[in-house]
């Protein structure tokens, strides 16, 4: 069953953030001051920013007439006539939020908190290819949509999660080597048939790193999420942004080297990558040829929950090894969290535990101080609350509300 509903997006810190003035001057940006959901009123907005009362006053009408904020119940008066208060209307508009995995796909619609509106999802191969899987997508959201007596115009926003390399500001993917006749397909245009709203379209380790972070990790600006599954990969935040380098291909940390495995061929050509010993496919696939039966990392998962030793060692090994390489990522980044999910994170105990014990020995005490290494708390969540966000903020911004408003 979903978790959503019991996954808020935490929005807001401790301190309210004041765009900058270039972001004043429309009423996007007074717009973000909101979205914290904290009711202010007029009053409180002028003194926060600095603009005069009937600039404040033309703004909240602005965004009144779009919907996105409301009046709430009045402030406590100190006397006269009460102030009204306004605050962010999260019903406003709805999202469309989907994740795509090697055998899955699943789509939800959110209201623009993030909360749950309504999901479906099933077992499909990547593999079928995108017109096939697109059509499933759009197909699926709008009957979802209309079980919730909604229309496609109430979306501004879709975000979309793929199993493979993708160029984000295109939306289409790059040679992803699971996802035959995938290659560089224009996956933004085909949803534009049905959703006229900003469509994102990310690597999936991406999407969970995002989705773990703003529901699980709110406070934490430098988090390393690492997906173990039939691949490996992560997704890195540094300074509270997603970093997906200069062609989005940041976080591959499947293939880098690693001594130990430097004769074992690997899925992508070379030889000695983590992926060809870490990966729940290759645990799976050595499991095997040592006598006992394992065909997929959903497999070795039962074994290590059924006690298997055999099992048990290899997922610590292969956390071990996974620790090799992050111990690297370590000394790079300076993180402060370190998360591990996907299939393999449900062996998180051992998983995590051989993480644990050749970071910690093997960084620098300086780095590892306030190093936390845990297995997700997200879960089979993190990829469609983050495609959910990456729409939310894309909806949201100063300039799509600014252009909404046709200044």
């Amino acid at each position: 069953m979903c978790r959503l509903s019991a996954l808020c997006f935490t929005e807001g810190v401790s301190d309210t953030i004041v765009p900058d003035t270039a972001q004043l001057s429309h009423a996007g940006g007074l717009f973000q001051l909101l979205r914290d959901g904290n009711p202010r009123t007029r009053a409180e907005l002028a003194k926060l920013t600095g603009l005069s009362r009937p600039t404040i006053a033309q703004r909240i009408d602005q965004l009144l007439d779009l919907g996105l904020i409301t009046p709430v119940v009045a402030a406590a008066s100190t006397g006269g006539r009460p102030s009204s208060q306004f605050a962010f209307n999260p019903r406003a508009r709805l999202v469309v939020a989907a994740d795509f995995g090697a055998s899955h796909a699943r789509v939800a619609i959110t209201d623009l908190s993030g909360a749950l509106v309504a999901e479906a999802g099933e077992e499909r191969q990547i593999a079928a290819g995108p017109v096939a899987s697109i059509d499933w997508l759009r197909a699926s959201a709008v009957r979802l949509l209309e079980s919730a007596s909604r229309s496609a115009a109430d979306v501004v926003g879709v975000g979309v999660g793929l199993p493979g390399p993708v160029e984000f500001s295109t939306g289409r993917p790059i040679n992803p080597p699971i996802m035959p006749g995938w290659d560089r397909f224009d996956v933004p245009a085909a949803l534009r048939e049905t959703f006229a709203a900003p469509i994102l379209v990310d690597n999936d380790v991406n999407i969970m790193a995002l989705g773990e972070r703003t529901a699980a990790w709110p406070d934490t600006s430098d988090l390393i999420f690492v997906k173990v599954a039939t691949g490996i990969g992560a997704g890195v935040i540094s300074g509270g942004s997603l970093r997906r380098g200069s062609n989005g291909a940041a976080g591959d940390i499947g293939h880098a080297a690693l001594p130990r495995a430097a004769d074992i061929p690997c899925a992508c050509g070379n030889r000695g990558c983590l992926e060809a010993v870490a990966s729940g496919r290759a645990i799976a696939r050595a499991l095997a040829r040592a006598g006992t039966p394992a065909d997929s990392p959903g497999d070795v998962v039962r074994l290590v929950k059924a006690g298997d030793l055999a099992a048990i060692q290899a997922v610590r090994q292969a956390g071990r090894d996974l620790g090799e390489v992050l111990t690297t990522c370590v000394s790079l980044m300076n993180p402060s969290a370190i998360v591990i999910g996907g299939t393999m994170a449900q062996a998180a105990e051992h998983l995590v535990a051989g993480v644990r014990e050749v970071v910690y020995a093997r960084s620098i005490p300086l780095s590892t101080e306030h190093l936390t290494i845990a297995p997700s708390r997200a879960a089979g969540d993190a990829a469609i609350l983050g495609a959910a966000q990456l729409a939310i903020d894309a909806a949201l911004s100063p300039e799509r509300i600014t252009a909404a408003l046709g200044q």
